[in-house]
């Protein structure tokens, strides 16, 4: 199966989330997996991670987005934060997550493989 790379565009919890979920399945399959949050979707990434879906996901049984971010991370997704969106939301890539990294399109683009497929959320 080929690698999947999945680009959140905008700072919008619910699309992150479907990104970590779809990200997560797909590293389970073994296969690799990346997501980079361009621009203001980086904000996502502010500690702690909590965003207003949280409690209707938790009252329906469902993760909160930390958590959902920290089982991707462990099932070896690689999350990357846009430099300049670290920038724009007034932090920086030590404010992350140590297993979180920061680049851009041109390095995750770069890294793509030919068989990949690439998703915008």
């Amino acid at each position: 199966m080929p690698g999947l790379k999945i680009i959140v565009l905008t700072a919008d919890a619910e699309r992150f989330r479907g990104a970590l979920t779809i990200a997560a399945a797909h590293a389970a399959l073994g296969e690799p997996t990346a997501i980079l949050l361009q621009h203001e979707a980086a904000a996502l990434l502010r500690q702690p991670i909590a965003v207003p879906g949280d409690a209707m996901h938790a009252a329906h049984g469902l993760p909160p987005l930390a958590t959902l971010l920290d089982g991707a991370l462990s099932l070896g997704v690689e999350v990357i934060a846009c430099q300049s969106g670290l920038s724009l939301c007034g932090l920086a890539a030590e404010d992350l997550d140590q297993r979180i990294s920061a680049g851009g399109p041109v390095s995750f683009l770069q890294a793509m493989s030919l068989d990949d497929r690439l998703t915008l959320v």
